[in-house]
């Protein structure tokens, strides 16, 4: 690969990067009043760490069963309103322990 090439990439990418995080501010330059938007954007983060956190959940034992025992647990502990480290200390536990177990 060239140094143009090269250079053209790193271009390329810091452009990319870069318009995401300009536009709200050059396109939302008071509060946003609509409630659909503003609950929209605020379920954002968490649809987008869902999206990339499940498949590794999923993919990160070799018994697929045994990480939706602890994805099962974790959301009925989260729904509970337990803290996070309650939730995650009780979801590996529990993998572990069906990964144990159930062979």
């Amino acid at each position: 690969m060239s140094i143009q090439t090269t250079i053209l990439a790193i271009f390329a990418m810091a452009l990319v990067t870069f318009i995401p995080r300009f536009a709200p501010l050059a396109f939302f330059n008071k509060p946003i009043e609509s409630k659909y938007i503003r609950s929209f954007l605020h379920y954002i983060p968490f649809a987008v760490l869902g999206a990339m956190a499940f498949p590794g959940i999923l993919f990160s034992v070799q018994d697929i069963r045994a990480a939706l025992a602890g994805t099962c647990a974790a959301i009925i502990l989260a729904f509970f309103n337990k803290g996070i480290m309650t939730v995650s200390v009780c979801a590996v536990v529990i993998v572990y322990a069906f990964g144990v177990l159930v062979k």
